[in-house]
């Protein structure tokens, strides 16, 4: 029995030496060193080099954590259709157009106040460090990242790998365009390429031009990490996107907080309300919001047409692949709340409600077999 202890120790030892080893290839991201460590000690989202939530938020390990893993391990979210994609359509004047252009997940493409803003480009296979293991996507990207047009900015809410993917950066580093993101995210972008003059890093509340488009950082609830041992030394953050006539918020990924309402009575009320729905579950409802808290959230910022995103590209929970969505249009009917709801590449005019008919449709088929929306 002893040398079965120590043969497990020691396999388990040699095991953690090759995970913090593999911590120092490219996709890791980088350190945050210089001036950049400055800014984040000087921080009051810091502490101790840590960045902080607004209300206290654990993340320990616990039974529901257990729970949750064994769910996913037994089913997760995988389709049983083949989800619908469709080929953007971007406008050739940029002068009155006020579209979004859903690229799966949170990669949206805005265009708005003249400029055309992209949230969290993942364009990679997987939401991985590395493209031979780790969740893999749903359905192809409605584009290649080489077809889309002209950016005038790239905006990241935080550094896990579905919201920040070291192949698509480097596919964009050519176009030469400043690349916003949350204070020490940066380090990533540094260690992978991106020219220093083209990292524009913000604290909440803090904002940056583009064009005549305002881009304001504005707090989250969540965590941040690409590896074992950087937990929370990035921060995170959601977005404000204000042009000269409309605007929009961005959630990236968030649990509840209360302080969502300084975010409307600041800067609201929003044209469109970009929220995280998927990729969910009760073990982790402190840092993700799932669809009954993201309609409340839409309400808290003062959102006029809400538009779910994080679902449907990525196998990242263990609840059922359409359940976020059916759910709210469930309870978005009952709430009285507009809805824009397209397919994957579908560009949108932002103004009037819609709902896709495949989405339509998947809510019918849970409702004809009397399935509780809640669950799954």
């Amino acid at each position: 029995m002893g040398r079965k202890v120590i043969t497990a120790a020691t396999v388990a030892v040699g095991l953690l030496g090759v995970a913090l080893a593999g911590e120092r290839l490219p996709p890791f991201g980088g350190k945050i060193v210089g001036e950049r460590l400055d800014r984040v000690e000087a921080s009051e989202q810091f502490t101790d080099g840590k960045a902080q939530n607004l209300i206290p938020t654990s993340l320990g390990v616990n039974m529901k954590m257990f729970g949750a893993m064994g769910r996913y391990v037994r089913g997760g979210q995988n389709p049983d259709i083949n989800i619908p994609v469709q080929t953007p359509r971007f406008s050739e004047d940029l002068s009155d157009a006020f579209t979004m252009t859903w690229l799966g997940h949170s990669s949206v493409l805005l265009e708005i106040g003249g400029v055309r803003i992209v949230t969290d480009p993942v364009f990679s296979k997987r939401a991985s460090p590395f493209q031979w293991m780790g969740p893999a996507r749903f359905h192809e990207t409605p584009v290649l990242l080489d077809e889309l047009p002209a950016i005038d900015a790239v905006v990241i809410s935080h550094d896990h790998y579905d919201h920040l993917d070291m192949g698509t950066i480097a596919g964009l580093i050519d176009r030469d365009i400043p690349f916003v993101v949350p204070l020490g995210v940066g380090a990533h972008l540094e260690a992978w390429g991106v020219p220093d003059a083209n990292i524009i890093e913000l604290e909440w509340w803090e904002e940056f031009a583009v064009g005549e488009t305002r881009v304001v950082c504005t707090p989250a609830r969540h965590f941040s990490g690409r590896g074992m041992t950087d937990r929370n030394q990035t921060l995170w953050a959601s977005w404000a996107v204000i042009g000269p006539e409309d605007s929009v918020w961005f959630s990236g990924d968030t649990g509840p907080f209360p302080q969502a309402e300084e975010i409307g009575a600041r800067l609201g009320p929003f044209d469109l309300s970009m929220i995280e729905i998927g990729a969910y579950d009760p073990a982790w409802g402190s840092v993700h919001l799932g669809p009954d808290e993201a309609l409340k959230m839409n309400r808290q910022v003062q959102g006029r047409l809400m538009f779910p995103v994080h679902w449907g590209t990525f196998n990242l929970a263990p609840h059922r692949w359409d359940q976020p969505v059916v759910r709210l249009i469930e309870q978005a009917e009952q709430l009285d709340v507009p809805l824009l709801v397209p397919v994957a590449g579908q560009t949108i005019d932002i103004g009037k409600p819609y709902i896709a008919d495949t989405w339509l449709g998947r809510a019918a088929i849970w409702s004809e077999l009397g399935r509780d929306t809640r669950d799954e």
